[in-house]
Parts: structure tokens; C-alpha cells; sequence
């Protein structure tokens, strides 16, 4: 079988939808099937509206068995914040009925992928697999080559729920040409019951919908120094810890502004921060007092061994994001026996059980932030029981054996 995987930000990139498509077809070339991802030249996920940011130059690769080819992203003339606007006019557009046809074309203006049509044509695939709803441009031609073609399709959107009673965030993965294209999948796999309650709310049918989550591989994230990295960056008091990407929908302002209030109270403790800044939380960095920036350490594009060593050197882990469908960080994390605190917010709520293996706060709390993370730096008792019981639900449920046993059995549902 030929499956093709459409993935807008895939390898060398760092994220939660490159990860899960990269074990899954990775191991669909163990079984001896061929696996294509048809991805963008992105490196950074602001290259889609911003052309100053980075990208990857090789046009096509092959990693671990996967072809994978990155078709060159153009953009409507005009500087970055055109890009907003637009999703933010389709946003108001979307209320309106009989809309959809008309988003469906304003999907495809900005960023777009010339390449798109000749690359589905070039070859002849027997199942599509899409991602990442709110960046349709790449998910909406492919949806129309699947069904002009009759070929099974599949969408793991990966949306964003947001704070509860907040649908600020989630608008821009619900528009009305968004919602059709899911109810017109064959499948619709999501990450939490959380995620799937809020799809067959607007009307995509349960039938389709599977639930699935993403995993680790606990081999490869353990091994880490805590020893070595505590010495290289001059580390000596207890060690706080954020992996993600530097924003504040992910938390990362809220979980400085939190350390500042402990810092106050007298805290010794040290923040880290792991993770791709975007501009406001570069501005934010630069407008701290030097006093609080000498209590951060900041590693923007550090490797994967470094985080292995921060994860082991960490006494506590927080990410108290509202833009996580899921979270893999919080199960490399809980690999270490780590306590994590994430926020009551997007997919978060169905993975972080509250008091039982984490601690979760309200998205943007700094308070409850500092709250939770000095509890837990004041509590070895709670951490190692907190640790202990998210390692074993890591064990248990989510290691990428399972998951991709379950993806498999959403493939063979199709034929495949």
C-alpha cells in the first residue's frame, strides 16, 4: 500500500503533528508500505506569514524509510499581519450561512502550495492522512483530489480547544468549511474525549470519530545527565522546567511571571525554558529586570539530548498551556517521575488527571501558577507520588506501540 501523509511542518522540525505522523509512518515502512509526506518548506511555523523566518532548503528526503517531498510556500504580497487578518476576516465570515464555499477559496490565498496539485497527481496513493485543521490550505486541495479520486481520507486536526467558556481560540479551527470537510472525512481521529465532544457538538458525526492520543517511546527519552547539564549551565537549587514552543498561549509568559512571584517570596529555584521563541515573548524577555532574567535560563533551539538532561536535572515541570490538543512533553516528562503542572484548558484536562498525576490551574493564572509550582517545590512526598503515577499512565496507555495500533486498526477500517 501507498499512503501519503500531509503534514504542513514535518522533519527536521520539532513538533507534536510531525512527531505523530513520523512514528506512525515510520512503522508503516517496517510493514513494507510506502509512506509519502507531502510537506511545506516551513521551518518555523511563522514562515507561513512571514518570510524572514527559517525554512528547510531540501526540496525532497528520505527519513527512516519515508519520502518525504517540501513544496515551496508562497504568500499574498504585502507584510506578516496580512495573514491574521485574513484568518481573522474568515473568522467573522464563518457566522454567516452559505459561507462555505467562499472559505473554502479564501483558505487557499495565503499561505498557499503551488506544487500541491502536480504532487498528488505525480503518483497514486491508496489512503490520504491530513492534519492540523486550522492550516486548511494544505488540507483543502487534498480533500478534493481524495474524494475525485475515491481515496479514503483521514484528518487528525489536532484543534484547539482553549479556556473553558472561551471559544476565542477555538473559532479558528471550527470555521464552517472546516467543520464540512471533517464531516465529510472517513475519519476523524482525535487526541482526547475532550477534542471529540467539541467536533460532534458542531455536527461532525460520532460514527467517523476515533479517539486515539499520541505516545512515547520511554527508551529514547530516558538516559538523560542531570549531573552534566546542572554543571554546564551553573545550576545548584532546585530546577524548573518548560519545553515548548516560547509563547504565551503555551504558557511560557505565564509560567515566568509565576517564577517571579516565588523569586519574591524568596525561592531559589531556577527556571529553564526549552523551546523556539516567537517575537512577544522576545519583547518580554528583553523588557525583565536583569535581575529576573539572570534567575532564567533560556535555550531557544536546544537538541534533543539537552532536554533529556534538563527533564533529569527538573524537580518540577510546567506548561500550563491552552493551546495543546494533548501534550507530549507532560509523558517525557512523567518518564522522569516529574510532577506537571499544565493548565485546565484545550486537551489538557483528559490527560493531566488533577491531583492524581498533576496539578492543573487555570490558563493565565500566574497566581495559581505559583501556587501550584511552589507546592510542589515544597512537597518531595507529592512530587514523587504525582511523578510516579504519571509514569505508570505513560506505561499503561500511551506509548507509540499502542497508539500506532490503534491508528493501524483506523486504517484497516478503511481498507488499508
Amino acid at each position: 500500500m501507498h499512503i501519503l501523509h500531509v503534514v504542513q511542518l514535518y522533519y527536521p522540525v520539532a513538533s507534536g503533528a510531525a512527531r505523530y505522523f513520523a512514528e506512525i509512518g515510520e512503522r508503516l515502512v517496517g510493514e513494507g508500505h510506502r509512506v509519502t509526506v507531502l510537506a511545506t518548506d516551513a521551518h518555523d511555523l511563522e514562515f507561513f506569514w512571514d518570510a524572514r523566518k527559517r525554512r528547510v532548503a531540501l526540496p525532497e528526503d528520505v527519513h527512516h524509510g519515508v519520502h518525504i517531498v517540501r513544496l515551496p510556500l508562497r504568500r499574498a504580497p504585502g507584510p506578516p499581519i496580512v495573514y491574521p487578518i485574513l484568518r481573522r476576516l474568515m473568522v467573522e465570515l464563518a457566522r454567516v450561512p452559505g459561507s462555505t464555499p467562499l472559505l473554502r477559496r479564501m483558505a487557499t490565498l495565503t499561505p498557499r502550495l503551488p506544487g500541491l496539485p502536480a504532487a498528488l497527481a505525480r503518483e497514486r496513493f491508496d489512503l490520504i492522512h491530513t492534519t492540523n485543521i486550522t492550516l486548511d490550505f494544505a488540507i483543502m486541495p487534498a480533500f478534493a483530489f481524495a474524494r475525485q479520486h475515491r481515496i479514503p481520507f483521514i484528518c487528525t486536526p489536532f484543534v484547539h480547544l482553549g479556556a473553558p467558556g472561551d471559544t476565542s481560540l477555538l473559532r479558528y479551527y471550527s470555521m464552517r468549511h472546516q467543520i464540512d470537510l471533517l464531516k465529510r472525512s472517513d475519519r476523524v481521529i482525535t487526541m482526547t474525549g475532550l477534542e471529540a465532544d467539541a467536533l460532534a457538538a458542531r455536527g461532525v458525526p460520532r460514527a467517523v470519530l476515533r479517539r486515539v492520543g499520541v505516545g512515547v517511546n520511554p527508551a529514547e527519552v530516558l538516559g538523560g545527565d542531570a549531573a552534566r547539564f546542572r554543571a554546564e549551565y551553573d545550576i545548584r537549587g532546585p530546577l524548573v522546567l518548560y519545553i515548548g514552543a516560547l509563547a504565551h498561549d503555551k504558557g511560557a509568559i505565564p509560567v515566568v511571571q509565576a517564577m517571579q512571584r516565588l523569586w519574591a517570596q524568596g525561592s531559589d529555584a531556577t527556571l529553564v525554558l526549552i523551546g523556539a521563541p516567537l517575537e512577544q515573548f522576545t519583547r518580554f524577555q528583553a523588557q525583565l529586570p536583569d535581575a529576573i532574567r539572570a534567575r532564567m535560563c533560556v535555550l531557544p533551539y536546544a537538541p534533543d539530548s539537552t532536554k533529556r538532561d534538563a527533564l533529569a536535572a527538573a524537580q518540577v515541570f510546567a506548561m500550563p498551556s491552552r493551546t495543546d490538543t494533548f501534550g507530549i512533553v507532560y509523558l517525557e516528562a512523567w518518564c522522569y517521575g516529574l510532577p506537571v503542572v499544565g493548565a485546565r484548558a484545550g486537551g489538557v484536562p483528559d490527560v493531566i488527571s488533577d491531583g492524581a498525576d498533576g496539578l492543573l490551574v487555570p490558563f493565565g493564572d500566574a497566581d495559581a501558577t505559583a501556587g501550584a509550582i511552589g507546592r510542589l517545590l515544597g512537597d518531595p512526598a507529592l512530587r514523587q507520588r504525582l511523578g510516579a503515577a504519571g509514569h505508570a499512565k505513560v506505561l499503561r496507555e500511551y506509548t507509540w506501540e499502542r497508539v500506532y495500533a490503534q491508528v493501524r486498526a483506523i486504517y484497516a477500517e478503511l481498507g488499508v
